[in-house]
């Protein structure tokens, strides 16, 4: 513990002119959070060097054990809560251990050590001094030299560390910045070493503790004196390194050169001399032995990925070889199908009627087509179906909410909503049904309960939550997947819905036939012209829902300019209209768009109803959008709302905003806006599972590199009523010829050689492919053995070949 001790004496502010303390006994803890050292309490004060008159105050921050009745000295600044009043926010603390001899005494032979009296705290404080406290801290065995017995020596040092390391350990992890949750983090990962830790390999953070960035570790690790070519700094830029690649590009794996030169160019670009590249080809060696990486093939996976992509194809073979026992015959649905028709006026032709027969009887069926072809119809027709064949009420008052036997999931809160308002049941996002209470969870703890899941907007959903749902299904739920398979594949890693279906060994229907559509609608015709590569001849004709408007991108502010204006006199609001456009940045780029709308929509009227934020201006009644999950407020990435309100603070840095969304109200402090934007423009990947009554679509040659097919098809079918193109015509031809690329993935490969039953030679062969597989990762057994090859796929490749010049 030295490294605590260290932390502690350079932190001790009182010896530090100008900084603000305060120095006194706790009279009361308000309030504890549950997930971290988060804490408000209200001291009684001794001593301070504020302008403060009072005998009390509140002192919030990180905290570790904090006792009442003892006494601790504070140091940070005065804040004004607009909703508490003034507040001495806490940086940094120290607990005040008695250091005279004889309240050292009194201290040991106290009610934290039992079984020690005065007469053995005595041998104690004579033998080590004042500094006792400390020697013990940093070096238990100075008390083995005093004669005192295993359980008295026992008792010393664990009541010394419970009441003073843990705090030592918050007090170290104050003064490098970190947030309180994360801070509790990184004390619940590595306990009493936690300091340790941060001085001799602050990198292996960013490998244990999602969370932290190798920026944060460099920091931390240049103040410790620690190498550039440190094994610890290495090895985090090759996890961060695949990291950036599986979320940048939505791979599950990726090979070697593009793993080196990312690596590289995250070690080279903190100041540091050139990297090692021999060091570099050894750690990504030990990384594999330590199974922090896999490699198979020329492949290099995460382990998370790896495992992920095994663990979703045994649950989905465990699901298709599940005996239901209560399968209905064809002469039973028809009877309900004929029976549902009545009920909800609805006539199911073949197609359809294949469909609901299809999937009622299958254990895992997936459901896909595009827009108008009654994937919807479907879902509510699949409902009404398994409750006549079941004898389950529809009336979710005949049911505690738990119990209900009907689940019905989608990515996002708007995609929920719509489930919800469809079928009348209620409806959740997938992280709320699964009940994560923050967006850290890596895994589900019990299994859902029911009998029938349903799970929306399906190409939106990557590897991990995919993960988290599928196995959290017991085997005799039957579960039904549905989605658009020519949509945007998922921002996180992966292409889940795309590689279930491209297996061909799932159940499942494909629904060709449109019948979303009236005499004045094209944008449904459009929709699938575009997914077929086709350009339609009249694409740049006005019809009587669609326009297409051809501009510059010097021109495009100006247009948008016009066409909202009109649009709001013509009464429609925020929300009936969306702009989306590709890219964040330049003249046709959301940010800037969402600056002309907002100063359209809603303008400027009252100095109090705006805050300025990393250059973007927030009033009261702006739309705006989460960017991040947000399970413990029930708000999730893409959910749109308005801001209700600003409380403005004594400074900017206590402002705050209140947020109203579909399921609730938020209020985010200063620090948390990075978490939302303004919304009236917005990313087409961030517009997927919603709908609006008119989609404004900018498209134009600075967008190039990310012009493709899936991209136009997902912003033309977020437009129910109206849609306008704007732009350059040969940009929105280029996205029609340009087919995405698929992702490279190999959950479709786990699933095949798992799942195909249609050689039962080579599905027994293959029944234990996942243990067999695992003889692939890397451990110290196999390299020590020679058994397997630690290169992964670095035939022929030295180290020299990666090093930058």
């Amino acid at each position: 513990m030295a490294e605590a001790m260290d932390l502690f004496s350079l932190n001790d502010s009182s010896n530090d002119n100008g900084v603000l303390y305060v120095e006194g006994k706790v009279s009361t803890i308000f309030f504890e959070s549950n997930d971290s050292f988060y804490k408000v309490i209200l001291v009684h004060i001794i001593d301070t060097n504020l302008e403060w008159h009072e005998d009390e105050i509140v002192v919030t921050g990180s905290f570790g054990e904090i006792i009442e009745g003892n006494e601790y000295k504070f140091f940070g600044k005065v804040i004004n809560h607009p909703k508490y009043g003034h507040q001495f926010q806490a940086q940094n603390y120290e607990n005040n251990t008695p250091t005279s001899e004889s309240g050292l005494i009194a201290y040991l032979s106290g009610d934290n050590f039992p079984g020690i009296g005065k007469k053995t705290a005595q041998t104690v404080i004579r033998a080590l001094g004042t500094s006792a406290i400390n020697q013990v801290l940093n070096d238990s065995n100075v008390l083995n030299q005093l004669g005192l017995s295993k359980k008295q020596v026992n008792t010393i040092i664990e009541g010394i560390k419970e009441n003073n390391g843990t705090e030592q350990i918050i007090i170290g992890l104050n003064s490098y910045g970190f947030g309180n949750q994360t801070a509790a983090k990184i004390f619940n990962a590595y306990k009493s070493d936690t300091l340790d830790i941060l001085k001799q390999n602050p990198y292996k953070m960013v490998e244990d503790i999602k969370g932290i960035s190798f920026k944060k570790a460099d920091v931390i690790a240049q103040k410790n004196g620690i190498s550039f070519n440190d094994p610890g700094r290495i090895r985090a830029g090759l996890v961060t390194a695949l990291n950036q690649l599986s979320i940048k590009n939505g791979d599950t794996y990726t090979t070697t050169e593009p793993l080196l030169n990312t690596t590289l160019d995250i070690l080279n670009s903190s100041g540091y001399d050139q990297v090692d590249g021999e060091l570099l080809a050894e750690e990504l060696i030990n990384l594999a032995k330590d199974g922090k990486i896999v490699g198979e093939d020329d492949r290099i996976y995460l382990s998370r990925l790896y495992n992920y992509e095994w663990q979703i194809a045994e649950k989905i073979k465990s699901l298709l070889e599940y005996e239901d026992t209560n399968k209905s015959d064809d002469k039973s649905i028809d009877a309900k199908i004929k029976s549902i028709e009545q009920k909800l006026h609805i006539n199911y032709d073949q197609s359809q009627a294949n469909a609901l027969k299809a999937a009622i009887n299958s254990q895992l069926f997936l459901l896909t087509g595009g827009p108008g072809t009654g994937k919807t119809t479907i879902i509510k027709g699949l409902v009404y179906l398994f409750a006549e064949l079941n004898n389950v009420s529809l009336n979710i008052n005949d049911y505690k909410e738990e119990n209900f036997p009907i689940l019905l999931a989608a990515p996002t809160g708007r995609a929920a909503k719509k489930m919800s308002e469809s079928t009348g049941l209620p409806a959740n996002t997938i992280h709320r049904l699964l009940g994560l209470n923050s967006y850290e969870n890596d895994d589900v703890e019990q299994e859902l309960e029911g009998s029938l899941l349903i799970v929306d907007e399906m190409s939106m959903v990557d590897v991990d939550l995919f993960k988290l749902l599928i196995t959290s299904v017991p085997s005799h739920m039957k579960v039904i997947l549905v989605g658009d398979e020519d949509q945007l594949p998922s921002v996180g890693p992966g292409q889940v819905f795309h590689d279930l279906l491209n297996s061909n060994l799932l159940p499942g229907i494909h629904l060709n036939n449109i019948y979303r559509q009236d005499a004045n609608s094209t944008i449904i015709d459009l929709a699938h012209s575009v997914k077929n590569g086709e350009i339609p001849k009249d694409l740049t004709e006005k019809k009587p829902d669609r326009s297409f408007i051809q501009c510059s991108s010097s021109q495009m502010q100006s247009v948008i300019n016009q066409i909202v204006l009109r649009a709001k006199q013509r009464n429609f609001n925020s929300n009936d209209m969306q702009v989306l456009a590709p890219m964040y940045r330049g003249e046709a780029g959301i940010n800037r768009l969402n600056e002309i709308i907002q100063n359209i929509m809603n303008p400027k009227s009252d100095d109090l109803d705006n805050v300025e934020f990393r250059g973007t201006m927030y009033r009261v009644n702006d739309k705006v959008i989460q960017l991040v999950n947000s399970p413990e407020n029930n708000i999730y990435n893409g959910d749109i709302g308005k801001i209700i309100e600003i409380e403005h603070g004594s400074n900017s840095n206590n402002d705050k905003i209140t947020i109203a969304f579909d399921q609730n109200d938020v209020t985010y402090d200063r620090k948390d806006w990075e978490q939302f934007t303004l919304a009236y423009c917005t990313s087409i990947h961030k517009s997927q599972g919603s709908e609006f009554k008119m989609v404004i679509l900018p498209i134009v040659p600075q967008f190039d590199r990310m012009l493709q097919r899936n991209l136009l098809y997902t912003a033309i079918t977020r437009a129910s009523d109206m849609l306008i193109m704007l732009g350059n015509y040969n940009s929105f031809v280029k996205c029609i010829q340009n087919n995405a690329v698929n992702r490279n993935t190999t959950l479709g490969l786990r699933i095949k050689k798992v799942v195909d039953k249609k050689n039962k030679a080579t599905y027994h062969d293959i029944d234990n492919v996942y243990e067999g597989h695992k003889d692939k990762v890397l451990t110290n057994e196999l390299i020590n053995s020679n058994s397997i090859d630690p290169m992964i796929g670095m035939d022929g490749i030295a180290p020299s070949q990666f090093m930058k010049k």
